[in-house]
């Protein structure tokens, strides 16, 4: 981290790049005022729009996140770079997923078409964790894909898709009122984030499934962690009244 902030302070041409890995890094490990107080700072190269939408998902704010992967998609297009374009596309099909299944399943369409024309494996994965999420609460086989999709993201070497890929399964369990299988789930989680990066998804999954906030490193959040439990709760509830209606 210390080559990276001197990097960063030396406002070279690899500065943004630097800057937003220290933006990046204060994200993991739940510092998300750090991580905010750097977004002036990155400008398109450090991917100012991007980073932003990764610390609004987090805090529950699913329409600031995907707006803010909106405009990281359109200032990709401007600057002729399909590979980022692919991303922010596919992280805004994941976080929509959360809210608007029908618009998650069109968003994906498009990040599939997309990927299909890159060698993006990671973010590939991060397209079939979106349509988990798309499709929680609901009989399509959503435990087991889960469980392929783990084994697929070690053998690959993406440790940290892990933590998404529980969340979004202790969504699934949430919608479903699936205890055993969410403290299963939280399990799994705890032990993906035994090293403290991205912790705050122990946090997330507990809020989601209506339990006490867990022991641990405290994460600090731009909102209180009440308001942050709020609104994931309310997104399991809301899926609810949606597959019940």
């Amino acid at each position: 981290m210390t080559g990276m902030r001197h990097v960063a302070d030396a406002g070279g041409r690899l500065a943004p790049r630097a800057r937003r890995g220290l933006a990046n890094l204060a994200r993991i490990r739940g510092d998300f005022p750090t991580a905010l107080a750097a977004i002036p700072s990155l400008g398109w190269e450090g991917r100012h729009h991007r980073v932003l939408a990764h610390i609004h998902f987090p805090h529950g704010d699913i329409d600031r996140a995907a707006t803010a992967f909106e405009t990281a998609r359109t200032e990709a297009e401007e600057h002729n770079a399909p590979g980022e374009r692919a991303i922010a596309q596919t992280l805004l099909a994941l976080v929509t997923a959360f809210t608007d299944p029908v618009r998650a399943d069109d968003e994906l369409t498009l990040a599939h078409q997309l990927l299909d024309q890159l060698d993006q494996r990671a973010t590939v994965l991060y397209a079939r964790v979106a349509a988990l999420v798309r499709d929680a609460g609901t009989d399509r086989d959503v435990t087991h894909r889960a469980t392929v999709l783990r084994t697929e993201a070690t053998t690959a070497g993406l440790p940290w898709i892990l933590p998404l890929l529980e969340t979004a399964l202790a969504f699934h369990h949430a919608v479903r009122g699936a205890h055993d299988d969410l403290t299963a789930t939280l399990g799994r989680l705890r032990e993906a984030t035994a090293n403290g990066d991205f912790a705050y998804y122990v946090n997330i999954a507990a809020a989601m499934g209506d339990l006490p906030q867990p022991a641990g490193p405290a994460v600090q959040w731009l909102d209180s962690e009440a308001a942050v439990r709020t609104r994931w709760r309310a997104l399991v509830t809301a899926r609810q009244q949606h597959l019940h209606a």
